[in-house]
């Protein structure tokens, strides 16, 4: 397939994230490839965080896609009605899409963010690969800018006065270096506070791009020695620090 063949397949997100995504490195590895290399591929398990998420990301990117979110009117998911409702799926609460949809509201209402985040020559939901270290990794930009020449990734937060650390731990600076070297734009991340609603918009520093790249190079080198080299037993891999 030409790169053309695969980022075009690559645009629906079953396959993205499928089986036929999952031969490309990308960002998510990141963290597998640094703490527990002999769990890449393993399936992730769902949880509320990505079901709040995705409808974010769904409501202002695709909402189009919205009826694929099942709402309940429930407390919480411990209870009777939610377990009879969801069906054993991870279900949005009522009051969380309450929430998120304020939050939207927030985001489109500051022209800023507005400015950043539509206009003729915006895109969404951008797919794209490229030769990094070696290896041919993916990326898919929640939004890219081609007047302003930026990629724009959109994050909610639990606190949005520690985002510049939560983006560190969160591996944010290799997604920053990774989707960098994808789409030749600088990145730009605009977060909102879960709960107070605050907005904050962070570009990123020649620091912060050099963190991802060495995370980026550590989670390359991992990589190589499991799955690229011949004979080398897993089994026979540690740790070693100094204390």
């Amino acid at each position: 397939m030409t790169n053309e063949e695969i980022i075009e397949k690559l645009r629906d997100d079953e396959h993205y994230y499928g089986a036929f995504g999952s031969q490309y490195l990308s960002n998510s590895n990141i963290k597998t490839l640094m703490d527990n290399p002999l769990q890449l591929g393993s399936p992730t398990p769902n949880n509320p965080n990505f079901v709040v998420g995705g409808y974010f990301h769904t409501a202002i990117l695709e909402p189009g896609k919205l009826h694929r979110y099942k709402i309940i009117e429930a407390s919480t998911r411990n209870t009777k009605k939610y377990k009879e409702l969801s069906g054993g799926e991870i279900c949005l609460l009522q009051h969380e899409a309450d929430n998120l949809e304020l939050m939207i509201d927030k985001l489109k209402s500051n022209d800023v963010v507005s400015d950043f985040i539509t206009g003729n020559n915006v895109e969404y939901e951008v797919p794209a690969i490229a030769e990094i270290e070696g290896n041919i990794w993916k990326g898919k930009a929640d939004i890219v800018n081609h007047d302003e020449k930026l990629i724009i990734d959109l994050k909610t937060t639990g606190d949005l006065d520690g985002f510049r650390w939560s983006a560190r731990k969160f591996n944010y600076d290799s997604q920053a270096y990774i989707y960098q070297r994808l789409f030749g734009y600088e990145m730009l991340f605009i977060a909102i506070d879960k709960k107070t609603h605050r907005i904050g918009i962070y570009d990123c520093s020649p620091d912060f791009y050099e963190k991802g790249y060495q995370k980026v190079v550590k989670a390359t080198e991992t990589y190589d020695l499991f799955y690229k080299t011949e004979d080398f037993d897993p089994q026979q891999f540690f740790i070693n620090e100094t204390l």
